[in-house]
């Protein structure tokens, strides 16, 4: 029997397709009919077969890029990238699909229109139905019911995100623990392992999560079998989680599972070739349309406040560990402390044009150069003195982590509060965690965003950049 949260599942991605086809057909025709006759006689004559390709190419689309949104994690930036991968394919078949009709050259401005168009409108429509999924589903409806197998640590812990978070769509049933005494603490205990089957048989389960110790490997080999007779998904929490704390991938080697202890999406040589095609476009255009003016207001500037050279050239950690000279605009006073104590609030080295350039991350500019030369790239994790590279690799377990991309002239950590002098160490595992978090999680899109907020700030201005 089918249950009813599969049943709720199933209506909710209908759902969510039919208003992505009428998202897509209302806006064909609603450009459609604004736009000049001349751009759109092509279709007077061809309407059917049009608004037929239109649609088929959508259904076409969805196999490569298919609807996720409904399920239980989903994060925003993912759903703003796969609209984009979505839309991009559907327009690309579309122009395909009129080609045969020898409507493509003539229609070339009309698909431009509703490409654009199409490509706003459906990324909001998509986040905004997101969002509708969050709060339907934190009223308790769409879940999954579930039981967790094993009521330490792990189950403990997963119990509590569960519970924090009712919009992941999960309904906690209870544990099962052959440790009956555990039952005068837990939430909800329903018996021993041994009593699943009798539990299932009684009541609507959706999904096993087993946290037991690997040592029972007999028990979870029984589990996994009576929950795939009974069509029941089963998860298993590995006993090593709480020392790797982090999402990890799973790749097969012939038949042997090999569990990486991190997703890295600039290891595909396609990624890297959009990231630095990105990098050469747009500091070429920055070095050739803004930097002149810059350098030469800066550099009359920097030179009337103190004596020496625009640029400050200085020694740091790159990618994989290469030493390179970073380039900025000199913002302090000539001294010889500069490759080893770091800017902080209210430096006496640092000069009035200084602390401006830095407040506004102007001093940065000349960094387009090493992004034009390969040496870094527009965002990525800053670039450390070698002294700090050497003092906190010894301190901080995963500093070194944050050497495997480029560094960046700005980058996430940057955006979200870790920018400028790091007095303590806390300060400094907080720059080394976002830091991480963005190698896991690139995406081109997550790039746009930083240097979106980063231009942003240049602007509004930093409190933590002295």
């Amino acid at each position: 029997m089918e249950r009813s949260s599969h049943k709720q599942g199933g209506m909710l991605q209908w759902g969510i397709g039919i208003g992505d086809m009428l998202i897509l057909n209302v806006l064909f025709f609603v450009i459609y009919s604004r736009m000049d006759h001349f751009y759109t006689m092509a279709i007077d004559h061809s309407i059917r077969e049009v608004v037929l390709f239109l649609n088929f190419c959508y259904f076409f689309a969805l196999y490569f890029v298919p609807i996720k949104i409904h399920q239980s994690v989903v994060f925003l930036d993912k759903i703003v990238q796969r609209s984009f991968m979505l839309i991009s394919f559907h327009v690309f078949l579309f122009m395909t699909c009129l080609s045969f009709l020898n409507r493509a050259n003539e229609l070339a401005t009309f698909i431009v229109v509703y490409y654009v168009v199409t490509m706003l409108c459906f990324t909001l429509w998509r986040v905004l139905v997101r969002i509708f999924v969050k709060i339907y589903r934190s009223k308790g409806y769409n879940s999954k019911n579930i039981i967790i197998v094993g009521a330490g640590k792990n189950g403990m812990e997963l119990y509590r995100i569960i519970k924090t978070d009712l919009s992941y769509g999960f309904n906690v049933l209870g544990f099962f623990d052959d440790n009956e005494v555990l039952k005068d603490v837990l939430p909800n205990y329903l018996g021993k392992i041994e009593n699943i089957e009798a539990y299932v048989a009684e009541n609507e389960v959706d999904e096993i999560y087993c946290t037991i110790p690997g040592t029972n490997s007999e028990k979870i080999s029984d589990l996994l079998s009576f929950a795939e007779k009974n069509m029941i998904r089963f998860y298993i929490i590995p006993e090593f989680y709480r020392n790797v704390k982090k999402s990890m991938v799973l790749e097969i080697m012939e038949s042997i599972p090999l569990l990486s202890i991190r997703n890295e999406p600039l290891q595909s040589a396609y990624n890297r070739m959009i990231k630095r095609t990105f990098d050469i476009v747009f500091s070429f255009f920055v070095l050739i349309l803004c930097y002149p003016f810059i350098y030469i207001i800066a550099g009359l500037l920097i030179k009337l406040s103190s004596p020496g050279p625009i640029l400050f050239k200085q020694k740091r950690t790159g990618i994989y560990g290469q030493i390179f000279e970073c380039y900025k605009f000199r913002t302090m006073k000539m001294n010889e402390v500069a490759d080893t104590v770091q800017a902080v609030k209210d430096d006496p080295r640092t000069t009035k044009i200084g602390s401006f350039l830095r407040r506004t991350n102007l001093d940065e500019f000349p960094q387009f150069l090493n992004v034009l030369i390969g040496d870094m790239s527009v965002v990525g994790p800053r670039p450390h003195m070698l002294k700090h590279t050497d003092l906190y690799s010894k301190l901080i377990d995963r500093y070194m982590v944050r050497h495997l991309v480029k560094p960046g002239i700005t980058g996430w950590a940057q955006i979200t509060g870790y920018r400028g002098e790091t007095r303590t160490l806390e300060q400094m595992e907080g720059r080394v965690k976002r830091d991480v978090w963005y190698i896991e999680n690139w995406s081109f899109i997550l790039d746009l965003k930083i240097i979106f907020v980063t231009v942003v700030n240049m602007f509004r201005g930093e409190k933590n950049a002295y």
